[in-house]
């Protein structure tokens, strides 16, 4: 059987030390930044998901050996692999398992950075859309006082834009517009922005409700599709 340790030891053997610096770079791994003491072996995603396919039968037990390295692109393998898992659960049983592993990984600090929940919760969000408590799920999420917690409630309402219904990001949107964090302000505005590829007229009656307190980068985010003369007019208002 697969373990754990064929997973790190396929993931050391492809590590790139020189990538790993510009990936703790770029992910903001150094004191007082959003990372802070994140860890790369310096491994693109590409690969990444390679491995991740190669072992994706894996025990929860040894998923969870994942999830919990010290390495991000190890924890990214071991989401990558409780995803597809969910994904091809035959039974609700085996899929609600799934999901409260991966919310359980999220509040014990695992998932941990803004690729790891993009990449994972907007699939992962799937699960919520047969589930009679989501939009409490979601609020729990949103009115944490954690960051990734955060995003996350951002991110999982994209299982519902793609199911064809956009009010539960309109709710994240309300309940986070006024965080100070860019990270919260760029994933609110992506979401809303999404929105609007599906109802302009929505989109712009939530605009004008609230752009005089929405954060400006929320708003770029948001009005990133309109034409250049709608984006100089909301940004005026």
């Amino acid at each position: 059987m697969p373990a754990a340790r064929d997973v790190v030891s396929d993931l050391t053997q492809i590590a790139n030390p020189r990538k790993a610096i510009d990936l703790q770079r770029f992910f903001k791994t150094g004191p007082g930044d959003y990372a802070e003491g994140d860890v790369f072996l310096g491994i693109v995603v590409p690969k990444t998901r390679v491995i991740a396919k190669k072992y994706q039968d894996l025990s929860l037990p040894e998923i969870k050996k994942l999830t919990e390295s010290i390495y991000h692109e190890v924890r990214f393998c071991g989401l990558l692999i409780l995803v597809s898992q969910l994904e091809k659960a035959k039974t609700r049983a085996t899929q609600k398992r799934l999901f409260d592993f991966y919310i359980g990984q999220l509040k014990a600090g695992y998932v941990n950075n803004w690729d790891l929940i993009d990449v994972t919760g907007v699939r992962m969000g799937k699960y919520l859309l047969d589930e009679k408590n989501s939009l409490s799920i979601l609020k729990k999420l949103a009115k944490s006082n954690d960051l990734w917690e955060k995003r996350m409630a951002v991110i999982f309402t994209f299982a519902f834009q793609r199911a064809g219904d956009p009010y539960p990001t309109l709710e994240m949107a309300d309940i986070l517009l006024k965080d100070d964090h860019d990270l919260i302000h760029k994933a609110v505005g992506w979401a809303l922005r999404e929105v609007g590829k599906m109802d302009g007229p929505l989109l712009r009656n939530y605009l004008r409700e609230n752009v005089k307190q929405m954060p400006r980068t929320t708003l770029r985010y948001a009005i990133e599709k309109f034409s250049q003369a709608e984006r100089k007019s909301w940004i005026k208002a």
